[in-house]
């Protein structure tokens, strides 16, 4: 008889340390170059260091830090070109979710009311979040709003696919709401393809989901292209 394994309610020690640091770089609380010495990080959190090591080792795998021979960690530069490419796989991800979504509501109102009633409430957290300035809760309602797209397109494989670029792209949705593009702009198109799909409409609703993509990587592209050479 195979025994059921329980998980845990809450996330580990090592996920909360992950996500502290995560939306520090997001926010720019550690802007590119920051040294990040485990010790001190460990002391600031009041966790042992076992925890930090294992986060750091995800947030290198992720490309948001890097080791630096014997100096130590650092976090990384943006890499324009990399965070590019991850906003057009996401794009075409997005708009199937959000094509696949438009058609399941087509033929179940029952579920048409439920992804109604949930995106509107993360659209006013989301909303709350931009008026309260912070940037890492945003960055939060914006990825449950595209997970609650993934959940309702009928395909688990859609989360599962966009998961590593969501990882990557967290970074770049940081510098897009604090440099680059109007927070409240980004939620009226959320609310647009919220609507699309509600409505039932997945060419609409595929084309709302790409173009908010791929508009938010050449907005940041074009920023951050436009800071670096001034810089240079």
């Amino acid at each position: 008889m195979s025994i059921m394994k329980i998980l845990p309610a809450q996330p580990s020690l090592t996920e909360q340390v992950y996500k502290v640091i995560v939306d520090e770089i997001c926010s720019g609380a550690l802007p590119e170059g920051a040294h990040l010495v485990q010790e001190q990080v460990a002391a600031r959190l009041g966790v042992s260091r076992q925890p930090v090591q294992q986060a750091m080792t995800l947030l290198k795998a992720d490309g948001l830090v890097e080791e630096i021979g014997r100096r130590g960690l650092y976090v990384t530069a943006l890499d324009l070109d990399l965070m590019r490419q991850h906003y057009e796989i996401r794009a075409v991800l997005d708009g199937l979710a959000a094509r696949m979504a438009a058609e399941q509501v087509r033929s179940s109102p029952e579920a048409a009311r439920a992804i109604e009633a949930r995106g509107k409430s993360i659209l006013e957290s989301g909303k709350a979040a931009v008026a309260n300035n912070d940037v890492a809760a945003q960055i939060d309602h914006d990825e449950a709003l595209h997970a609650l797209v993934y959940d309702f397109s009928g395909n688990a494989l859609v989360a599962r696919t966009a998961e590593p670029h969501w990882r990557f792209l967290r970074r770049a949705m940081g510098e897009v709401l604090r440099h680059a593009k109007l927070p409240r702009e980004i939620w009226r198109q959320h609310a647009e393809i919220l609507e699309a799909i509600v409505q039932g409409d997945p060419d609409r609703a595929e084309q709302l989901a790409v173009d908010h993509d791929l508009e938010a990587s050449k907005t940041l592209y074009d920023a951050l292209a436009e800071q670096q050479a001034k810089t240079a």
